[in-house]
């Protein structure tokens, strides 16, 4: 096993697994994170928030890490800056966070209009996998229908978005419309970094 990939949640390795693959087709120079999971040189580790806890506790493994947060809001951006900064001053070790909220704002609305037949507009900054539920629920049950459910209808309804935001939307995704959607190459600098640090191994 050559490098670990600590990300917030499961729902981070489904969009990487998916998104390497993809690019990875379109430039074999960068990792396939899911083959080099089935091989065995890559282990996700999903922590569940909290990346503060995590910044040396998996030092005692020798291994190096590859740290991706999402950027959330203030202050928890504040917060996440100063947990990469920190893990950043580690041997073989790289902490990012990410330039938009969360992984689902990379998604191209194209992408996820094929999936749910419900255009969506987002920015970066916007929960993606909310508004995605709201649109599609209402959209069968009428304007206005999300506001009469309960807190935790909707967060049911907006962690099953997540899921197939992840899965099937992501597989929905081209290399034409992720560069719409990053035009700067972060995820491309993510998994360039990956790679770099598996080579340290």
């Amino acid at each position: 096993m050559r490098v670990l990939v600590v990300v917030e949640g499961t729902h981070d390795i489904k969009f990487l697994r998916r998104i390497s693959t993809l690019l990875h087709a379109e430039q074999p120079t960068l990792p396939d994170l899911a083959a080099m999971e089935r091989n065995r040189e890559l282990i996700f580790l999903p922590i569940s928030g909290h990346p503060q806890a995590w910044i040396r506790r998996l030092s005692p493994l020798n291994l190096p890490e590859f740290h991706l947060y999402d950027r959330e809001q203030s202050p928890v951006t504040e917060q996440r800056l100063e947990t990469v900064d920190r893990i950043n001053q580690r041997s073989r070790c790289r902490g990012m966070l990410t330039q938009k909220r969360s992984l689902e704002n990379y998604l191209h609305p194209h992408s996820i209009q094929v999936i749910t037949n419900v255009p969506l507009e987002f920015d970066d900054h916007a929960c993606v996998a909310t508004l995605a539920a709201q649109q599609v629920f209402e959209s069968s049950h009428g304007k206005s229908a999300w506001q009469r459910l309960t807190r935790r209808a909707q967060v049911r309804l907006t962690n099953r978005a997540k899921h197939w935001l992840n899965t099937s939307a992501v597989e929905e995704m081209t290399v034409p419309l992720l560069q719409e959607r990053d035009p700067d190459g972060e995820i491309i600098s993510w998994l360039e970094t990956i790679r770099q640090l598996a080579e340290t191994a």
